[in-house]
C-alpha cells in the first residue's frame, strides 16, 4: 500500500510538471514551442472530428461554416484539459499523502482546483497540497482570461487588410488581379504603400501567429476569405511586378517578399511542416509556364507596363516563386483555406474558385463590360 501511494505521489508530480509545461510553451513563452497535450487535443483530436464532419458536405461554404467552429472549440477543449489534469494531479498528491478513499481526494482536489473550498484536510501534506491547487486553478484561469483577447487582437489586427485587399484582389485574392484592378484604376502608384502595409502585416503575423499557434486556424469571417491565400497573392503579384517591370518596381515589393516568405517559413516551422530552407531559383515550381501566360496575357490587355515577354520574365518570376510557394500551399492545405487560383491542391476540398471581382462601373459604362480583359480560365 505504500509503494502504490509512493508511485501516486510520484505520478501527481509527473503530470502537474507536463501540465504546467504546456500551459507555458502556449499561454506563456512567446515563441512558437509545440506543446504535446495542445497538440494532441486541439489539432489531432478536435480538427480531426470535425474534418470527419466537414467531409460529409460537398459545398465549400458548408465546410467553412463547420470549420469556422473547429479552432474556438479547440482552444477551450485544451483548457478543459489542462483543469482536467490538474484535477487528477492533485487528486493523486492529496490520496498519497493522506489515508481514506480516492474518491474523497478527487473531490478536495476539485473543491480546491475551483477555489469552492467546501473539502478539506486538517493534516499538514494534503493542506499545502490543497493551497497549491487553489493558486494553479486562479493563475489557470487568470491566464486563459488573458490569452483570449491577445489572440482575439492579433486575429482583428490580420483581417482588417485581408478584408481590404477584396476590392484590389477579387474573391478568393488571385495575385495578377492585384496588377490588374490597380492598372484599370489608375492607382499603380499606389503599390509602394501597399506592399509596405503587407510588410508590416508579415511580420506581425509572423511574431503573432508563431507564439499564438491558434491563431494559424482561427478563419476569416467570409469563406471565400483566407490569410494564406490572401499573402499567397500579394508576393504572386510583388513577383509578377518584379519579373516583369525591373525598372519599375517599387523597392517596398522586394522587401514584402522577403518577409512575406519568411513569415510563412517561420509558420511551417512552428508547426512542424517540411520545407527547403534554401532553394535555389532554377528549382522547379508546381504553378505551370501556361498558368503564367494566362496571367501576362491578362495584364497586357489592360495595358499594365511591362519590359519583358512572358517568356523573359518566367525564369524571374519562377526564381521569386520557389522561396515561398511549397510554403503557402502547405499552409493553405493545413487551414483547410479556400482553394483559389495558384494557391495548390487541397486534400479535403476539391475544385477551385474563381475570383469574384467587383465590378468596375463608370458614367459611360454602367454595367462595367468595358474592362479590356476576360474572367481567367482557370
Amino acid at each position: 500500500m505504500i509503494a502504490l501511494r509512493v508511485l501516486s505521489v510520484a505520478g501527481g508530480l509527473l503530470i502537474v510538471l507536463a501540465a504546467s509545461m504546456s500551459v507555458l510553451a502556449t499561454l506563456v513563452i512567446p515563441r512558437g514551442i509545440p506543446s504535446r497535450i495542445s497538440v494532441l487535443v486541439g489539432r489531432r483530436i478536435v480538427r480531426g472530428a470535425f474534418l470527419t464532419v466537414a467531409r460529409r458536405f460537398d459545398s465549400y461554404e458548408t465546410k467553412d461554416r463547420i470549420l469556422a467552429l473547429a479552432a474556438p472549440v479547440a482552444l477551450l477543449s485544451i483548457f478543459a484539459t489542462w483543469l482536467v489534469l490538474y484535477l487528477l494531479a492533485y487528486a493523486l498528491l492529496i490520496w498519497g499523502f493522506a489515508a481514506g478513499a480516492f474518491a474523497d481526494a478527487v473531490r478536495e482536489s476539485g473543491s480546491s482546483l475551483f477555489t469552492l473550498g467546501f473539502a478539506s484536510s486538517p493534516r499538514v501534506a494534503p493542506t499545502a497540497v490543497a493551497f497549491a491547487a487553489a493558486a494553479t486553478g486562479l493563475l489557470i484561469v487568470a491566464l486563459e482570461i488573458a490569452y483570449l483577447p491577445t489572440i482575439y487582437g492579433a486575429f482583428n489586427r490580420r483581417e482588417t487588410l485581408v478584408t481590404m485587399l477584396e476590392s484590389r484582389a477579387g474573391t478568393p485574392a488571385w495575385g495578377p488581379e492585384i496588377l490588374i484592378r490597380h492598372q484599370l484604376v489608375g492607382i499603380v502608384d499606389n503599390l509602394a504603400g501597399f506592399y509596405a502595409d503587407w510588410e508590416r502585416w508579415a511580420a506581425d503575423v509572423d511574431e503573432s501567429h508563431t507564439s499564438y499557434a491558434v491563431t494559424v486556424s482561427l478563419r476569416s469571417p467570409h469563406p471565400l476569405r483566407s490569410w494564406v491565400v490572401a499573402l499567397l497573392a500579394v508576393l504572386d503579384s510583388a513577383a509578377l511586378y518584379n519579373a516583369l517591370a525591373p525598372e519599375r518596381v517599387p523597392s517596398e515589393a522586394r522587401l514584402c517578399l522577403r518577409m512575406g516568405f519568411t513569415c510563412l517559413r517561420d509558420i511551417c516551422r512552428a508547426f512542424g511542416l517540411p520545407f527547403n530552407p534554401d532553394p535555389l531559383p532554377t528549382d522547379p515550381i508546381a504553378l505551370t509556364f501556361e498558368e503564367f501566360e494566362v496571367a501576362v496575357d491578362r495584364l497586357r490587355a489592360v495595358n499594365f507596363p511591362m519590359e519583358r515577354s512572358a517568356e523573359e520574365a518566367w525564369p524571374h518570376f519562377k526564381g521569386w516563386r520557389v522561396n515561398y510557394e511549397s510554403t503557402a500551399y502547405a499552409l493553405a492545405d493545413q487551414t483547410i483555406a479556400v482553394p483559389a487560383p495558384w494557391s495548390g491542391p487541397r486534400r479535403h476540398v476539391p475544385g477551385t474558385y474563381e475570383p469574384e471581382r467587383p465590378p468596375h462601373r463608370r458614367p459611360d459604362d454602367i454595367e462595367g463590360t468595358q474592362v479590356g480583359y476576360e474572367r481567367p480560365k482557370m
